[in-house]
């Protein structure tokens, strides 16, 4: 099966990646923008979330004030202060939450900082859970966000790749393989794996190895989402791996 049968070369369509069209937009009144820096904020927002909890707020607050935050990115030219060769989407989010945070200190507001709207959709209950599975080790903020950025990009390109095995009829499979994917100590054994399966070992390693490279290639994808340039994915990539292990 092809997944690049468009003929593009990677600098074409590297441009066409969210964060480029919201670089390319800058600080302009542009849909296209908007809908892309949504969307962004839609797949990395516990990160955001998680940051501002390390911070002290508690749950209602955290909620009240990341909605805020992309509020105030979706309507302002928070974009046009944009350093283009220091374009990572992480660090620009993580810093623009910084200055929003501080301005909000400041000012005291004791309003609803979202306005009362859904700039983008947050399931507060569920990363409540989520949060009380963080490590009570005393880390920074900036780490806990770091960690999390890196597992909500893994999160979202675990979800591309079953999405893919999905429409090929190869749920249950993946299902099963999904944990051997990522080296966890804990997946099953290829030999268990292939008695479920009812294919032979070999069969399962193949299958193993395919949804692996594919892996590779969905993360790559996904993080020049998040870059400004083809350039900076592979450091990007060793970054938040390092993430993972601090």
């Amino acid at each position: 099966m092809s997944h690049d049968s468009s003929g593009a070369s990677e600098a074409e369509r590297f441009a066409s990646t969210h964060w480029s069209v919201v670089l390319a937009a800058g600080g302009h009144d542009d849909s296209r923008s908007r809908e892309a820096l949504a969307k962004l904020c839609a797949t990395y927002w516990y990160p955001l979330y998680a940051f501002v909890r390390r911070q002290g707020f508690g749950p209602e607050d955290a909620e009240d004030l990341t909605q805020g935050f992309f509020a105030h990115l979706l309507e302002h030219e928070a974009l046009a202060t944009v350093d283009r060769a220091k374009g990572k989407f992480r660090s620009f989010l993580l810093a623009s939450l910084r200055h929003f945070l501080a301005d909000e200190r400041d000012h005291a507001q004791a309003q609803k900082r979202g306005g009362g709207r859904s700039s983008v959709p947050l399931d507060v209950a569920s990363a409540e859970k989520r949060y009380a599975l963080e490590p009570a080790d005393p880390a920074s903020p900036d780490k806990v966000f770091e960690r999390n950025w890196a597992l909500a990009l893994m999160e979202q390109v675990l979800d591309r790749l079953r999405a893919e095995q999905v429409v090929v009829d190869k749920r249950a499979q993946f299902d099963l393989l999904r944990d051997c994917l990522m080296g966890d100590p804990d997946a099953p054994r290829y030999a268990d794996l292939a008695v479920q399966l009812g294919v032979s070992e070999d069969a399962v390693k193949m299958a193993v190895s395919r949804l692996r490279r594919r892996y590779r290639q969905l993360l790559r994808q996904e993080i020049a989402h998040t870059v400004s340039t083809p350039a900076e994915i592979e450091e990007e990539i060793g970054h938040l791996f390092a993430a993972l292990g601090s």
